[in-house]
């Protein structure tokens, strides 16, 4: 079958010394859920969570049942969060797979203490996840009381978690941020009135990780990577390859450098060529087309080659630039390699 030469590769091995990194940097009293949501990103969701399940993770985090489904047949055990609740109509399959829903309506707690009961499970795991300030998912705080009532008669529920989501986590000084350290606060105080006591407190997204301890619920005497060197200690897990037709040159695409190796045609003879270029401020999204402006250097005689990789059409990229608008990388530090804006960030 004839097929582009261009291909993804992803190292399982350095995904799993990633979470290791990101294990150490919050402390070992604190647990990380490893998001996979989106086949992992396009990396492969089911490779990577067998993965991250033999490091360690005991807790997997997915969009939605369609994407747990495949992780619960391929084998993987560990808890998976429904991270953005579910359709009516799922619960039953939530209780038979033994997913972990996220709940803010009263509906929710209603149909899932149903099907909890049909299906003989006496206390089945959900994560209350309050609105702080975002005003995406999630129940106000003018109506927790209510929810909390809700979820306090429901006789085969049990509230394993309380969540919500910060809207600039990355943004230091971002006052938004404080207003909803502030708002989960008293959410959690509600919570405990109430006389529920929930396992797993948590509001720290990938930036919250990086940049704050707070949101971590993490002592300071605790902390063993610095937040200014975790986005370096985490490798990319994703590597992008390109063999370009002029030449056998073989290109390679990871953290946002370009690495040139083959042979190419100058002055109607073949040389050979090493070089790596960065930034990739070139990289320019055409239609279904990438264009890399490169400069090069031949080894042996310091020419310079120019557009050896100009309009190149890259039928997987392009597959995925439809389906995304942009190729993400598969650092949890978050850079991407973004095509429609044509740089590395």
């Amino acid at each position: 079958m004839a097929t582009r030469p261009t291909w993804a590769e992803v190292s399982l091995t350095t995904l799993r010394q990633n979470f290791r990194t990101v294990q150490k940097h919050v402390g070992a009293n604190v647990t990380v859920c490893a998001v996979v949501k989106a086949d992992a990103y396009g990396h492969g969701a089911v490779e990577c969570s067998r993965a991250l399940e033999a490091e360690g993770a005991r807790w997997l985090g997915v969009t939605s049942l369609d994407e747990a489904i495949p992780l619960r047949e391929a084998g993987v055990g560990a808890n998976i969060l429904l991270m953005t609740g579910f359709w009516r109509g799922e619960e039953g399959e939530i209780i038979r797979l033994h997913l972990t829903p996220t709940v803010w309506e009263p509906w929710h707690i209603e149909s899932l203490d149903r099907a909890a009961a049909a299906l003989g499970r006496a206390q089945h795991p959900v994560h209350l996840k309050v609105d702080t300030g975002m005003g995406r998912l999630g129940v106000g705080l003018d109506q927790l009381s209510g929810l909390l009532d809700g979820l306090k008669s429901a006789k085969h529920l049990m509230l394993d978690g309380l969540s919500t989501h910060l809207a600039a986590s990355e943004i230091m000084d971002a006052p938004s941020v404080a207003e909803q350290e502030r708002n989960f606060d008293t959410a959690r105080r509600m919570v405990e009135e109430a006389g529920m006591k929930p396992v797993f407190v948590h509001m720290a997204n990938t930036g919250a990780v990086m940049e704050r301890r707070s949101e971590r619920g993490q002592a300071a005497g605790e902390h063993k990577i610095s937040d200014a060197d975790i986005a370096t200690a985490a490798e990319q897990v994703l590597k992008w390859n390109t063999l370009v037709p002029r030449g056998a040159i073989r290109v390679t695409v990871e953290r946002g450098w370009v690495t040139l190796e083959g042979e190419v045609e100058w002055d109607y003879q073949r040389r050979s060529i090493q070089r790596t270029i960065s930034p990739v401020t070139g990289v320019r999204g055409i239609s279904h087309r990438i264009a890399l402006r490169v400069k090069a250097q031949v080894t042996e005689l310091s020419h310079r080659i120019e557009d050896a990789l100009a309009n190149y059409t890259l039928a997987q990229l392009a597959e995925r630039r439809e389906r995304t608008g942009r190729v993400r990388s598969g650092s949890t530090t978050g850079e991407r390699l973004d095509i429609n804006q044509g740089h590395a960030g």
